[in-house]
């Protein structure tokens, strides 16, 4: 690979962010920060009236009661554990702040754990900005769409019509990756269809068409951000 690939293949490693656990220890499931982001900030602007928000990120609540994942994770994941929502937001001047807050809050969380199914137990917020009016609510900006990858081999095909499974996607490289120790697959999930049980029915229907039965990781890359 060329030095300009090389950087292009970082760049594109960070805009996705933290790889989140998805479920626990055994099931193999990771979803990117940037998906998840693109819906929380997508719920914000289209359910919490008056409040703007700004920075947004995810990490470990306690990486110290994190557990070793049994399944070999992509490169850079968080092992799986309990999470913390840390987001920035500037509010609108006709409302105690702590109501936005609260507001937002329950907006954040609901969309974390019962769309994104992520194990979501605080949100931290801070309020880094007054507005001059409540902004009109306008529809999120659509984020940009990982790129579809065609199915390779009996691996990615078997993957690609898992019900659920929008499209195979390449951000760490290819979306199929296959090992000795182990197997990885990326992909990204159709309206309608929470996260986790994509990954686990992909894990399901792939493991017996494996040239050897290995573990398999299904990363997550792309969650529509409709309603």
């Amino acid at each position: 690979m060329t030095t300009a690939g090389w950087a292009g293949a970082v760049r594109a490693r960070l805009a996705l962010g933290r790889l989140l656990p998805l479920g626990g220890a055994a099931d193999g499931a990771w979803l990117t920060e940037r998906a998840a982001e693109a819906v929380l900030r997508a719920v914000a602007a289209r359910e919490v009236r008056g409040a703007v928000l700004g920075r947004l990120r995810i990490a470990l609540a306690d990486p110290e009661l994190a557990a070793e994942p049994v399944v070999p994770p992509p490169p850079g994941a968080l092992p799986p554990g309990l999470l913390r929502i840390e987001a920035d937001f500037a509010a609108a001047p006709d409302e105690p702040i702590p109501a936005v807050a609260d507001r937002l809050r329950a907006a954040l969380h609901t969309a974390a754990v019962e769309r994104l199914d992520l194990a979501v137990t605080e949100i931290d917020l801070r309020v880094t900005a007054l507005l001059d009016a409540v902004p009109k609510p306008e529809p999120a900006s659509p984020p940009a769409g990982v790129p579809a990858v065609g199915p390779q081999g009996e691996v990615g095909t078997t993957a690609a019509a898992v019900p659920g499974v929008a499209r195979l996607t390449g951000t760490l490289g290819v979306p199929v990756r296959i090992e000795e120790s182990s197997v990885r697959v990326e992909c990204a999930t159709a309206r309608g269809h929470h996260p986790l049980a994509v990954a686990l029915a992909v894990r399901e229907a792939v493991t017996p068409v494996l040239p050897s039965p290995v573990p398999v990781a299904v990363l997550i890359t792309d969650v529509p951000t409709g309603a």
